[in-house]
Order: C-alpha cells, then structure tokens, then sequence
C-alpha cells in the first residue's frame, strides 16, 4: 500500500449564505453553497407539480389513444 496517498480529512463548515449549516470532515475547511436541504422546496415540502409548458396536453394531441394502443400486450 502507498503512504500518503489520500488527501487529509479535516473539520469543514459548510455555510448557506453567510450562516454554518453543517459541520462534516471535508478535504476543503469551508464550502459555501447555494441550496442545502433546509431550504429546497423538495425537502420543505413546497414541491409543486407544475405543467406549464403543455406537455402532457401536446403529447395527448400528438398521439392521442394511438400510443397506448399500440403499446398493448
């Protein structure tokens, strides 16, 4: 096995908009981020379902039952 082969692993604060959020061991002391978990509208539950370009309504007028016709077994 090779010595020193790794980098070192040393306490690191990962900071959201100049607040630490987290303390994790990190190669880096410090990593400044732009989304984290506590404010990702998946995590927060402000997740939307939103179609607003049409697609579901273009591919059902494209295709209409014809795809799910064909794709019967």
């Amino acid at each position: 096995m090779q010595k020193d082969l790794h980098p070192k692993a040393v306490p690191c604060k990962i900071i959201y908009q100049g607040k630490v959020v987290m303390e994790t061991l990190s190669t880096r002391p410090e990593i400044h981020v732009d989304v984290w978990s506590g404010v990702h509208p998946f995590w927060t539950g402000e997740e939307r379902f939103l179609d607003t370009e049409g697609r579901v309504d273009k591919f059902n007028k494209r295709f209409g039952d014809s795809y799910r016709r064909a794709n019967r077994k």
